[in-house]
């Protein structure tokens, strides 16, 4: 890797960190350079842009996602394990940044905002939610679910499941928030088997 590459990585994880506690919007080309301590300029020729700097933001936590929560579980034994693997490494990947998932806060920010940002989110969270269909369909071949589940059943209530864990934990603070997290993903899991 190079000193550039370095650099940018290092950037963009004080702004992924900056984007999860306050807002992706409220991160700036001045607020990154006040937190990182680098000149505007600078960071502006990293980025050229609020907008591509946004883009950037998400690219960087996508790509971590991926390598963090998906890749990881696709290792597991495909059905219930991969299932359960996929939830505590989302629960995992969200829980190191301070304001939990940023595809979550930044999906309610820009859902009514038509642009590049929307456009990308909404191209992640289609990704996530065939892969969620995928891990679904693994576990038909498994015969750990029966043959005639609804996949995308299945990925709109295991979604569901994860977004209200998020805001149960980080909004509510709620300190049942885990246990209420396993009872539902249990229930789930028979309710498809």
């Amino acid at each position: 890797m190079t000193k550039g590459q370095d650099t940018r990585i290092a950037i963009l994880s004080v702004a992924l960190d900056l984007a999860s506690q306050s807002s992706l919007e409220s991160v700036t080309i001045g607020s990154l350079a006040k937190a990182t301590k680098m000149s505007k300029s600078g960071l502006f020729a990293h980025f050229q842009s609020k907008e591509n700097l946004q883009i950037a933001i998400l690219e960087f936590a996508a790509r971590q996602f991926t390598d963090q929560v998906v890749i990881p579980s696709l290792k597991k034994k495909a059905g219930i394990p991969r299932i359960r693997a996929l939830v505590e490494n989302w629960i995992q990947w969200g829980s190191k940044l301070k304001g939990g998932c940023i595809f979550v806060s930044a999906g309610t920010e820009f859902s009514e905002r038509p642009g590049k940002v929307r456009d990308f989110l909404l191209f992640q969270q289609q990704s996530w939610i065939e892969s969620l269909k995928k891990i679904g369909k693994s576990a038909i071949r498994a015969n750990d679910f029966r043959e005639d589940i609804d996949c995308d059943q299945f990925a709109f209530d295991l979604y569901s499941l994860l977004m209200g864990y998020h805001y149960y934990s980080i909004l509510l603070r709620s300190n049942e928030s885990r246990q209420h997290q396993e009872k539902a993903l249990d229930r789930l899991l028979n309710a498809y088997k």
